[in-house]
This record gives structure tokens, C-alpha cells and sequence, in this order.
């Protein structure tokens, strides 16, 4: 990228990623491998692969695309490798499927269900094989209570973040998470990535475009706290009903609170709510097009659509109309930054200070 991005560090000063961020598909390439590629992705859940099994799955399939096998052993152990076999470059699986080998069907290398290699015919006479390279690479997985994450090249730890997640909402009986189908569903919108992130970083629009939402959360206590590589925005209630029932010596003992909304750099959203907690990924597909990948995993149904979880599905749909507004208003030629509201707008600057300093590295 021959322009690098400057976000001051101090928001009373900054101005805004510029409108080209989100319009030159140059740029929109190299974060790829500015962004993505150094960052965890959230895969699913541990229920999806069965002991003894292979579960091939593509990460941001349309946009980085990368194959990767999920195996899992009698010991119950996850294991994530590359799904490219190391001889031609061929897909090793194509569907989920028992098996306790991953054998490419192209030539007959074989590996074991860790990416080891182990076998290949015909290659008796090859001097200097096999290599560490023809094992499969191996990706790092973290499975937190059931939820999978998996680093591609990670640039950060997402143990320290997780960790820190823990440290607030580790109350909650995180252990019997359950996966709501009923309550999970995907969306596309027309509008780059990004800008969906930026909506969902801050509170400041709630009153404008969320009159229901605005009703039950106490719009002047909203908070943002910032982290290394995450933030969490408080949701604050306005009445008593609906909130967490903290435990002695929690650090928000006395408060109510109706929800932690967590987002972890670049593209995930998890928000924590009394009855469990919503999985939300942002899936690049197109400049101006994106996925997104809501997945409800509930501890305690009575209280599901409570509180500031009602009518989620109606908070998406506005939440859509004004950043397709915005993914409009940016083409403008009379547009190219603005400036951050340092009381409300904490979470959108440490996105673009985190964006800015992951484009600017060598």
C-alpha cells in the first residue's frame, strides 16, 4: 500500500479512517494480509466434529478462503491443519467424515489425524525426504467452553484476551452453553465490513436509531473500555429487570447491567447477555458486501428475548439500514474523514488506531 493511514492516538485530536479505506479495492485486498492472516478467527463449536472424525471447513471462504481441517482423536483432542496436501497442493477432504488417517486421494500420501506425515508411494529413491514441510501446517486452536477459535499467523495472544473476558463474565455458568438454532441465522448486507464493525462500536447512535434498544438501556451510563486487542461496551439498564445477578465481590457488584458487548480485532462480536451469549462474525465477501454470522449459545432459556436481547433480529435490521446509508454517503465526493466524539466514540478510534497500525507494519 504505497499511503500508509495516521489515526492520532489521542481521539480529541484524530479524524476518522478516510472514505478511501473503504472504497479502493487495493486496500481492501492487502488487509488480508495485513489483518486477517495475523488474527483468530472463530470456526464454530467443538459439537461439529465427532471423535474419530475429519470436518473439512473453508475460513472466510470468498475472501481469504483458506481450507482447513478440523480432526479430532479417541483422546478427544481438536487438532486444526492445513486441508492442502504438502506433494501437489490437492484438498485432502472434501466433506466431513469418519476416519482416524487423512489420506489424499490424488497420490496417496498419508498423515495421521495430527498433520503428521507418515506415508507416500513411489518415493523411495527421493533424497532428503520427507521435510518438516510435508507435514500438514498446523494451526493453533483454542477451545473456550466449546467455542473454537483458530489462529491463522496471530500476531497477538487470544488466551490473554479470552482471559481477561473470563475475568468479568466467568460468573456465569459458561460450562452448559448450548447451541440455540432456533436463535441463529445469517445476513448479508450491502456495505464493506469495516463500517458494520464501526456501527457496532459504539453506543452513540442507539437514541437515533434504536428507539426499542434506547428504552431499556440507560443511554448516559453507556461505556467503553479499552483493551490491547479487544474492547467491551458496557450496557447498562435502565431499570432493574433483566440484568446479571452478580456475586459477591464482582467488580460490578451493585451495578445494573443488561450486557457486556465484547468485540476481539478484526471481525467478532461477543456479546454476553443473561441467558448466555451471541456469537457474531463479520465475514468480508466483497468491497461492499458482507456476511454476517449470528450464532446464540444459551446457558438459561427463561430468559431469553428479555431485557436488551429483545428483538435482536429488529436491532440487525436497523442496525443494517444505516450502515447500507453510510456505505452510500462515503462514495460522496465531498466526503473523506470526520471526528471522533471522545465520550462516545472510544471504541470506533481503537478499531482505526488498531487498523492503522496493523497496515503500517513492514
Amino acid at each position: 500500500m504505497s499511503n500508509k493511514i495516521f489515526i492520532d492516538s489521542d481521539i480529541a485530536k484524530a479524524e476518522t479512517l478516510p472514505a478511501s479505506f473503504y472504497k479502493n479495492s487495493e486496500t481492501f485486498e492487502i488487509l488480508k494480509e495485513k489483518l486477517f492472516l495475523k488474527s483468530w478467527q472463530w470456526i464454530g463449536d467443538q459439537s461439529i466434529i465427532e471423535k474419530n472424525s475429519a470436518y473439512p471447513l473453508t475460513i472466510l471462504d470468498n475472501y481469504l478462503t483458506e481450507p482447513v481441517l478440523l480432526t479430532r482423536s479417541n483422546g478427544d483432542k481438536i487438532n486444526c491443519v492445513s486441508n492442502v496436501c504438502s506433494h501437489r497442493g490437492n484438498i485432502l477432504i472434501d466433506e466431513p467424515c469418519k476416519t482416524k488417517k487423512i489420506v489424499c486421494k490424488y497420490h496417496g500420501r498419508r498423515f495421521n489425524n495430527e498433520g503428521k506425515f507418515e506415508y507416500m508411494p513411489e518415493f523411495d529413491k527421493t533424497i532428503g525426504f520427507p521435510r518438516e514441510c510435508d507435514n500438514l501446517h498446523n494451526f493453533p486452536l483454542i477451545n473456550w467452553y466449546g467455542l473454537l477459535f483458530v489462529g491463522l499467523n496471530p500476531s497477538f495472544d487470544l488466551i490473554n484476551v479470552l482471559n481477561k473476558i473470563e475475568d468479568r463474565v466467568g460468573f456465569l455458568p459458561l460450562n452448559k452453553l448450548c447451541i440455540k438454532e432456533s436463535l441463529s441465522k445469517n445476513y448479508e448486507i450491502n456495505a464493506h465490513w469495516a463500517l458494520y464493525c464501526d456501527n457496532y462500536l459504539e453506543g452513540f447512535h442507539v437514541p437515533f436509531v434504536h428507539k426499542d434498544l434506547d428504552q431499556v438501556l440507560d443511554y448516559e451510563n453507556y461505556d467503553a473500555e479499552i483493551y490491547d486487542y479487544f474492547n467491551l461496551q458496557v450496557g447498562y439498564a435502565s431499570s432493574e429487570d433483566d440484568c446479571f445477578i452478580f456475586p459477591k465481590g464482582h467488580i460490578d457488584s451493585g451495578k445494573k447491567i443488561a450486557a457486556y458487548y465484547y468485540w476481539v480485532f478484526p471481525n467478532l462480536m461477543l456479546n454476553v447477555y443473561p441467558w448466555g451469549i451471541s456469537v457474531n462474525l463479520v465475514k468480508p465477501q466483497k468491497m461492499s458486501h458482507t456476511k454476517i454470522i449470528f450464532r446464540s449459545y444459551v446457558f438459561d432459556e427463561s430468559k431469553l428475548n428479555l431485557g436488551a436481547s429483545r428483538n435482536l433480529d429488529k436491532v440487525e435490521m436497523e442496525d443494517e439500514y444505516v450502515v447500507q446509508n453510510v456505505q452510500k454517503g462515503i462514495s460522496s465526493s465531498f466526503y473523506n474523514t470526520g471526528r471522533f466524539s471522545p465520550s462516545k466514540e472510544k471504541g470506533v478510534h481503537h478499531f482505526h488506531n488498531l487498523i492503522s497500525t496493523f497496515i503500517n507494519k513492514q
